[in-house]
């Protein structure tokens, strides 16, 4: 299946573009003292700091930039892991038999059942410690500090796959009745050759819109965990724990509000771009199937 951009989704489409841009090279445009403590603390925003500065006197908006490359890179691999988890798992739960269908569907109910938090929360702790001794002994010093990052990545794409598999899943019911498979089975093709020539190519497009969705689902599930601590930690941040920084701040005595601000423009910005390039690609592939 092959389509082209819809009308509809290149405004998202450019903005989302020129987030990526601004998060992937604007931190390089900055002079190194944006990235350093100083003297201005709580600045509101000016010519100088257009987004203002935090508690110890760093730029915000270069802050946001950075902020933005840890979210987006949890979006789009958590995003990808569930991708193909998803997938896979659909894709073979559709094309089985009717007992393995529904046993493999009931593992997916299981799953639902079992709250994010307290899986991720289970994930981190029992295999953060473990990734950082690992890579302490291999000398891999940048996972010894990202490792907390990594087992976040790792575990949220393992949670958001279940919804993919049930979309996949369905999808697979309805083609696998198709003529053009059912010709590839008189042919004599076999089950995996079916599966990866004729049943994926045509779940490309749902799989594309999926991928859409899945990634502001992810951005937003480590928003929440590092507003709540839990997520992202010093000296790295995300939009979420700017978030967290920025509601710290607001207090009878002191309002730095733009701390709270621009942080929540910068991920509704990214949320809205992707929602609605998303549901842009939706539409265009019902209609094309119609």
């Amino acid at each position: 299946m092959s389509f082209s951009l819809p009308k509809k989704s290149r405004i998202p489409f450019l903005a989302l573009s020129v987030m990526v841009l601004a998060v992937i090279i604007g931190p390089f445009l900055f002079p190194p003292s944006y990235a350093l403590p100083g003297s201005m603390t709580y600045a509101p925003p000016s010519l100088a700091h257009l987004c203002g500065t935090d508690l110890n006197g760093r730029d915000l908006l270069f802050r946001i930039l950075e902020g933005g490359r840890i979210s987006l890179l949890v979006g789009i691999c958590g995003a990808a892991i569930s991708l193909l988890i998803g997938t896979s798992y659909g894709l073979v739960a559709g094309s089985a038999s009717m007992g393995i269908d529904q046993g493999m569907m009931r593992v997916v109910d299981i799953l639902y059942s079992v709250p994010r938090l307290i899986f991720i929360l289970i994930f981190i702790n029992s295999f953060n410690e473990r990734l950082q001794l690992t890579a302490s002994a291999h000398g891999w010093d940048w996972l010894v500090g990202s490792s907390r990052l990594v087992i976040l990545i790792l575990s949220l794409g393992v949670i958001e796959w279940l919804t993919m598999a049930r979309i996949v899943r369905g999808q697979t019911l309805t083609l696998r009745e198709r003529s053009y498979v059912a010709a590839a089975r008189v042919l004599g093709e076999g089950y995996w050759t079916i599966l990866w020539r004729h049943l994926l190519p045509n779940l490309a497009g749902i799989v594309l819109v999926y991928l859409t969705l899945a990634i502001p689902s992810v951005i937003i599930d480590e928003a929440f965990l590092s507003f709540l601590g839990l997520g992202v930690q010093a000296p790295q941040s995300s939009w979420g724990s700017l978030l967290s920084e920025g509601a710290a701040s607001i207090n009878p005595l002191r309002g730095a509000w733009w701390l709270l601000l621009f942080p929540s423009l910068a991920l509704l910005t990214t949320l809205l771009a992707l929602y609605n390039l998303g549901d842009a690609l939706r539409r265009s592939i019902g209609a094309k199937g119609n």
